[in-house]
C-alpha cells in the first residue's frame, strides 16, 4: 500500500526517488496527472446516491478525450439496470467494476490497478482480465497489485514478490516459476510407501516420485518429462489397476513460489 500510494503520489518516500513517465508523482501537475488512471480499494470519495452510470460520467467530464461512458461501463461488465443503479445499492463485485471504469475512462497511459478483481465473481474476472489485456495491447503500462496469484500468472508480463516491505524477487512469470519443467499427477487413492518406492525404480535410475501437497498428488523429481516418462507412469499405474486423475508437465507454480520465498502461507 505504502508503494502504490507513493507511485500515486499521495506519499512522499522518506528516501531514493520515484518516476511516473519521467516525473516525480509527488509534484506532478494537472497535465501528468490526466495521463495516469487510479483504482482505489473501498470506492473512497464516490457519493453513494449516484448511479454507477452517473459517477462515471462525472469523470468523464474531467478528461480531454475520455471513453464514451457507455462503452466503459460495457467493457467492464454494467448495463442495463446496473448501471442505472444507485452506488449504494451495488454489490462488492459491481463497485469494483465502477471503480476499474474510473480508471480507464480518461484512457491513461498509466493504469495503477490495486486488487482490480477482489470480490468479483467468475465471469467478471475472466471479462476483467480480457480487457485489461486489451488496454495493454493498446500501448498503457499497467501497475496491478494483487493477492489473487491466478490473476498474476495470468496477466502480468513482469512481477514483483513484496515480504514485509521488501522485494524478495522480480523478473517475468517464467522465471519465477522455480526449477524447470517437471511431471505431476495425482492419483484417486494416495499410495502406500512401498508403492512409491515400487514406482521411482520402475521409472529408472536416480528418479524420485514425491508427495505434491494434498493426499494423492506426486511429482517426479529426477527426470525431464519425457513421452517415455509418461508411458511408464501410465503403464505401471495400469499395471496396479490405479487411476490417474491428473497428470501434467510444467515448472513449479508462482504460488509454491511465493511460499518457498515469504516462508508463510499467502496473505
Amino acid at each position: 500500500t505504502t508503494t502504490v500510494e507513493i507511485v500515486e503520489g499521495y506519499r512522499t518516500p522518506d528516501g531514493g526517488t520515484v518516476r511516473v513517465l519521467g516525473t516525480d508523482p509527488a509534484a506532478a501537475g494537472r497535465a501528468h496527472r490526466a495521463r495516469v488512471g487510479l483504482m482505489l480499494q473501498g470506492g473512497g470519495g464516490i457519493d453513494p446516491r449516484l448511479t454507477a452510470q452517473e459517477v462515471v460520467g462525472l469523470y468523464a467530464r474531467l478528461h480531454a478525450d475520455p471513453w464514451p461512458v457507455d462503452d466503459i461501463l460495457a467493457r467492464v461488465g454494467l448495463t442495463g439496470a446496473t448501471a442505472r443503479t444507485r452506488y449504494r445499492r451495488l454489490s462488492g463485485g459491481e463497485r469494483q467494476r465502477v471503480a476499474l471504469a474510473i480508471a480507464l475512462v480518461g484512457r491513461p497511459e498509466v493504469a495503477i490497478l490495486d486488487e482490480p478483481t477482489a470480490g468479483m465473481d467468475v465471469e467478471a474476472r475472466a471479462a476483467t482480465r480480457d480487457l485489461l489485456d486489451g488496454i495493454r495491447a493498446g500501448g498503457a503500462a499497467i501497475l496491478l497489485t494483487s493477492h489473487d496469484l491466478t490473476d498474476v500468472e495470468r496477466l502480468a508480463d513482469r512481477i514483483a514478490i513484496l515480504d514485509h516491505g521488501r522485494i524478495v524477487a522480480f523478473g517475468r512469470p517464467d522465471e519465477l516459476g522455480g526449477d524447470g519443467p517437471s511431471l505431476r499427477f495425482r492419483l484417486a487413492a494416495a499410495l502406500a510407501a512401498g508403492e512409491q518406492d515400487d514406482l521411482a525404480a520402475s521409472l529408472g535410475a536416480g528418479i524420485a516420485v514425491e508427495p505434491d501437497g494434498e493426499a494423492g498428488r506426486y511429482r517426479v523429481r529426477g527426470a525431464e518429462p519425457t513421452p517415455r516418462l509418461v508411458a511408464a507412469l501410465t503403464a505401471w499405474c495400469a499395471a496396479q489397476g490405479l487411476l490417474l486423475v491428473e497428470l501434467r508437465t510444467d515448472g513449479g507454480t508462482l504460488e509454491e513460489r511465493y511460499l518457498e520465498l515469504t516462508g508463510g502461507e499467502p496473505e
